[in-house]
């Protein structure tokens, strides 16, 4: 061989070469700096702490007309940590006032002669009047007002059947006996962590390999690099490579230092097999990010770009909301969204610890659609530039 290397080392020596000088010029701009290593680390953090869809202290106002026993013991039902009841000596339209200024999320009005109408056997009923304009909110506190009113129903239905000398657990009933896999507690935390990670990778392998590219342009040194012996192949798969092992890198410290070691997230499956196809992910997504360079002129224009293309992505991955929830013609092109199939590898992974046997349908689909992003990606930079 007389020493000398082959075109393939010579090749990959170049993008090599190429990948040091991205590495480099990333560390020494400071405001993308800055930005990676916010959206994997304080970032994850402000979406554990506001995650979580319990309802906590919602003040809620009682109108209570009844002042009985019953009516008494019912109020004490809506007490913290869910809510915080604010007895009000209004009339019910003087208290609905309050509902319009935002000053309490709920009303809870007892009519006169309650406690008289459940002795009796006979109904009584109870309106429970709740702000609308959180949607989420006003259906939780509507949930929670149902099983709560349920439960003082049951009681004094048992209440009754006792007196009459019925043992009421000697009637029929259907008892559900729910088992929660994965999750047992339901900690919203895991999932709004994980949603979040997997939202930044995608923003980042879409945004950092266009930004090293406009970063080329805006300084004059893209001729450069193109009349040089370089394909512009080896460029492209240059700042992508690169861009990868600094999202590999924040990815590490967001999923050990984070998600593990501050947030308690379990990692049940193979770390190996996440990171692998993580990076995978990140190459592939990555053409989108190219595309976005080859329309922009500068950075100001890249980021409005990125915007556009990752907002839709984000809204058909199904981590944001639920796809079963879309409407049918919007379901249409949730495939064509990248978070869309690598959502589910993310979750079965970390949180199920399944393994690529149990995955590789997702992968299959994501290596399908960034493949093609990718060449797309390649062929508009190629073709900006003859």
């Amino acid at each position: 061989m007389n020493g000398r290397r082959s075109p393939v080392a010579v090749w990959l020596g170049q993008v090599g070469i190429l990948v040091r000088k991205e590495l480099l010029q990333i560390v020494r701009d400071r405001a993308l700096l800055l930005f990676t290593v916010y959206i994997f680390t304080l970032d994850i953090l402000l979406a554990a702490g506001n995650a979580g869809f319990d309802v906590r202290h919602a003040p809620i106002g009682i109108v209570d007309l009844d002042r009985s026993a019953a009516s008494r013991e019912l109020v004490y039902r809506f007490r913290a940590p869910h809510f915080e009841a604010r007895p009000l000596n209004a009339s019910p339209d003087a208290a609905g006032r309050l509902l319009d200024e935002g000053a309490i999320h709920a009303l809870l009005e007892i009519g006169p002669g309650f406690e008289r109408s459940l002795q009796r056997g006979q109904e009584a009923p109870v309106q429970l009047v709740i702000d609308g304009s959180k949607a989420t909110l006003g259906y939780l506190i509507e949930s929670y007002g149902e099983r709560i009113l349920a439960q003082e129903s049951a009681g004094w239905a048992a209440a009754r059947l006792a007196r009459e000398g019925v043992d009421a657990r000697s009637l029929p009933q259907v008892r559900l006996q729910p088992r929660t896999w994965y999750n047992a507690d339901l900690r919203e935390t895991w999932f709004a962590t994980i949603s979040e990670l997997v939202t930044m990778m995608t923003v980042a392998a879409i945004f950092l390999p266009a930004a090293a590219l406009i970063r080329e342009k805006e300084r004059g040194t893209i001729e450069q690099l193109l009349v040089s012996p370089l394909a512009p192949l080896q460029i492209v798969l240059a700042k992508v490579f690169a861009m990868t092992l600094v999202m590999l890198a924040g990815a590490a410290v967001a999923v050990g230092g984070i998600m593990v070691g501050l947030l308690d997230v379990p990692f049940r499956g193979s770390p190996v097999l996440f990171f692998a196809l993580l990076a995978l992910y990140a190459v592939t997504t990555s053409g989108l990010g190219i595309v976005a360079a080859t329309f922009a002129r500068n950075s100001g224009q890249v980021g409005l770009i990125v915007l556009l293309i990752v907002m839709p992505i984000l809204f058909l991955s199904g981590s944001w909301n639920l796809v079963e929830g879309m409407p049918a013609w919007l379901r249409a092109g949730i495939e064509l969204s990248p978070l869309r199939h690598f959502v589910p590898i993310a979750y079965g992974i970390v949180l199920r610890g399944t393994g690529l046997d149990a995955i590789w349908p997702s992968v299959v689909k994501m290596l399908a659609l960034g493949t093609t992003l990718f060449a797309v990606g390649v062929w508009r930079f190629r073709r900006q530039f003859r």
